[in-house]
């Protein structure tokens, strides 16, 4: 199995979903004591989500192209950036390294095309709904229409990731608010779900929502799995 370099922190509480996940998925597959061989580059957010607010993304770009860089050189074979947000950088990532970066959105599409399904919701940073980096790889590249929440929504959605599941705070008024915003996609037309960040996982399951689901970082770190697994046997 090749080597997997996580690149989390934004937040780590996500990251800590993808540890898990990877390595329950490489003992389901490979049995008994398995576990996936990984490196965990975690970079501290704090600065970060500053440069966001202040849209100094080139800030952003020269820690986390140094952080993929230091994977590299410890032994990584793939990259698997553990934030949907900051992919706006993951031409620049993959250009500071060889090896490749696994992109979160090509991932996430496979699901929804295996799905059969064309139009969705997407929930995430105000980055992710409004810019064009992850919405438009999905029209671009797959043919998926990402229908995001408008714009007094965006702002709830964004308030609920950074001033609560980035600090570890699961509110249960914050799980409806968020339902409530989802259902007014439903019923504008949206056929499945993206949870289009990863602490998002932390607040809605397949119990909250009543349309198919696609958890980003579970999907990534799945597709990461499943690289490393047939990357070794190729």
């Amino acid at each position: 199995m090749k080597t997997i370099g996580l690149l989390g922190g934004m937040s780590w509480e996500s990251s800590l979903l993808y540890y898990q996940i990877v390595n329950q998925a490489t003992r389901d597959r490979l049995g008994e004591l398995h576990s996936a061989p990984c490196i965990l580059y975690s970079v501290d957010f704090a600065p970060i989500a500053a440069w966001q607010q202040q849209g100094d993304w080139a800030a952003a770009a020269r820690v986390l192209c140094a952080a993929a860089q230091t994977l590299e050189r410890a032994g990584a074979d793939v990259v698997v950036l553990c934030t949907n947000t900051m992919h706006k950088l993951a031409a620049e990532i993959q250009a500071s390294i060889e090896i490749p970066l696994l992109h979160i959105a090509d991932a996430i599409a496979a699901r929804i095309q295996a799905a059969g399904l064309q139009t969705v919701a997407l929930l995430g940073t105000r980055f992710t709904m409004e810019q064009d980096f992850y919405t438009g790889r999905l029209a671009d590249r797959h043919n998926i229409i990402a229908a995001v929440p408008e714009p007094a929504a965006r702002e709830t959605v964004h308030r609920i990731i950074y001033d609560e599941l980035c600090q570890g705070k699961i509110l249960p008024a914050s799980r409806s608010q968020c339902r409530e915003i989802l259902m007014n996609l439903v019923a504008a037309g949206a056929e499945g779900l993206v949870l289009a960040c990863t602490e998002l996982e932390l607040l809605l399951t397949v119990e909250d929502v009543p349309m198919p689901l696609f958890p980003t970082a579970r999907l990534h770190a799945l597709a990461a799995v499943d690289w490393a697994l047939r990357s070794e046997r190729d």
